[in-house]
């Protein structure tokens, strides 16, 4: 026991990806050994999460259960691992949501052994850009979380999987290319890749003096906007989202539900972890300019779902518009930062990243399963279904709830608070905002009209298509998610606790 307490972090880490290694030696034939072993496996992490939550001190500043081993000393670079409020929160959500798509996962037959490890690998990589405090360590993961999802969708993903997955990586490989020149500046320059050195040590220096060349204010400012393209793609927000409705249009449903889950949030998270610290003076310069990218982001993704009769690729533009109060709260944290206002927002922009994770989850886990019994995403050929599914319908119907932001669920809590925040410093864009969040209920009702009210497609109702209700092991996936999202709704003290001692002591 003393063993798993001194190593918390690093068997967090490290269990999916030891288990995807051991799936290399079962035999690949034995498809519910395999099923159920990754699955297993996957509950590991989300067990140990739960045990450094329980015994993880909000009341005490810094980062806690922390470790450290050597791994490139010539360059300043180790295994270091630690978590805060906000990097907890981050790994309870993944470690929730992996083992929930892999049951998920239960009805892929084609390549079964290969597919459960790479959503192994892909937590692991997930996982290690929350847990890292070294700046290069950081970036290891970020990128080898890219790879896992890219042959998800190539290999089991729909028609245009292709182009969607190569997509995928042009983006966020291509976003990242000056995130990496930026890390490396500050490893040279400073001799450690140490976050925690760097956030002091950048910070401090003269903004007059000379850095390669140009003034120190120059290169953090060129520095900043490559930090912040790079994350701006993985959240992704309004210009740099192209890429992600295809990705979730074709990716299978369970790869969606952690590409929505929990890849978009990775973004969200280098905003906390990495430009706010890093950049205070730059990122309160520009907050305007990031106040102005998620406004658009809220207003273009709903007015994008509303036109989608694609039902997946509907929620895929609901995350654009979800994700963008994210970056909304951020911006103001960033011009007001260590205001009352600003604290606000920021437990609101927090807590929408771990709702948004469970709501978009359950929201194409739910397009997965009418998809599976009908074999079409299209709203016109779906048609009063609620009659036929009813407790599809009701599952369907809560979850919309929640993404919508109804009072008394997960999701109104913190959009409520980022626009509570948000809106004595930037009023005006939250004016405009609003726009987005009335359109946001109007493809939501669009949606649940389309599929379960109106007159009944018939087609269903009779003969070989004749539709199925959702099984034990489908509702089984959702009925963690519902009770987060109603608990939330009800009780949020438990989790914005944490997060608003995180934040008090960041920002």
């Amino acid at each position: 026991m003393d063993f798993i307490a001194n190593h918390f972090l690093t068997l967090i880490l490290l269990l999916p990806a030891a288990a995807a290694l051991i799936m290399l030696f079962l035999p690949k034939d034995e498809v519910k050994l395999l099923r159920w072993f990754a699955f297993g496996a996957s509950l590991l992490p989300l067990a140990l999460s739960i045990g450094v939550w329980f015994q993880f001190k909000s009341f005490q500043p810094g980062f806690q259960f922390r470790e450290r081993y050597e791994w490139y000393e010539a360059i300043g670079s180790s295994f270091y691992l630690g978590v805060d409020g906000l990097s907890l929160t981050m790994v309870l959500l993944t470690t929730l949501l992996t083992p929930l798509a892999i049951l998920a996962s239960f009805n892929i037959s084609e390549r079964v052994k290969a597919y459960m490890i790479l959503f192994l690998f892909l937590e692991t990589g997930m996982l290690g850009v929350f847990l890292s405090l070294d700046l290069l360590v950081f970036f290891v993961f970020w990128e080898v979380g890219l790879i896992p999802m890219y042959f998800l969708i190539n290999q089991w993903g729909s028609a245009n999987r292709n182009y969607a997955s190569m997509k995928f990586l042009i983006y966020t490989m291509g976003g990242s290319v000056g995130l990496l020149l930026g890390i490396q500046l500050l490893g040279v320059l400073f001799g450690t890749f140490d976050l925690l050195v760097l956030a002091q040590r950048w910070t401090s220096l003269d903004p007059d003096a000379t850095l390669l060349g140009m003034s120190v204010s120059t290169v953090k400012t060129v520095a900043f906007w490559a930090f912040v393209v790079a994350f701006s793609v993985k959240v992704p927000i309004w210009p740099f989202h192209t890429w992600l409705p295809d990705a979730h249009t074709e990716a299978p449903t369970a790869g969606s539900m952690l590409l929505a889950g929990v890849l978009l949030k990775l973004g969200a998270y280098g905003f906390l972890r990495l430009i706010l610290p890093l950049y205070p003076v730059e990122a309160r310069y520009f907050a305007g300019a990031l106040a102005f990218l998620a406004t658009a982001a809220i207003v273009f993704g709903a007015l994008s779902s509303f036109a989608q009769t694609d039902f997946k690729r509907l929620v895929a533009y609901s995350s654009v518009n979800h994700m963008g109060f994210v970056v909304l709260g951020i911006a103001a944290a960033a011009l007001a930062s260590g205001t009352p206002d600003a604290v606000i927002a920021m437990n609101g922009a927090v807590l929408q990243m771990f709702n948004h994770g469970l709501s978009a989850a359950g929201m194409f886990f739910l397009v997965g399963v009418i998809y599976e019994r009908t074999h079409t995403r299209n709203l016109e050929e779906y048609g009063g279904l609620f009659t036929l599914i009813p407790v599809y319908g009701a599952i369907l119907i809560f979850t919309s709830m929640s993404s919508l932001g109804l009072p008394g669920l997960n999701g109104f809590v913190s959009e409520f608070l980022v626009v509570r925040g948000t809106w004595p410093i930037f009023t005006g864009y939250v004016a405009i905002s609003m726009a987005g969040l009335f359109f946001t209920g109007a493809y939501i009702l669009k949606a649940l009209k389309k599929v379960l009210h109106g007159p009944l497609n018939e087609r269903w109702a009779h003969g070989e298509h004749v539709l199925t209700e959702v099984n034990a092991r489908e509702i089984l996936v959702m009925a963690p998610l519902m009770i987060l999202m109603l608990w939330i709704g009800v009780y949020p003290a438990w989790i914005l606790d944490v997060i608003n001692k995180a934040v008090g002591f960041l920002f």
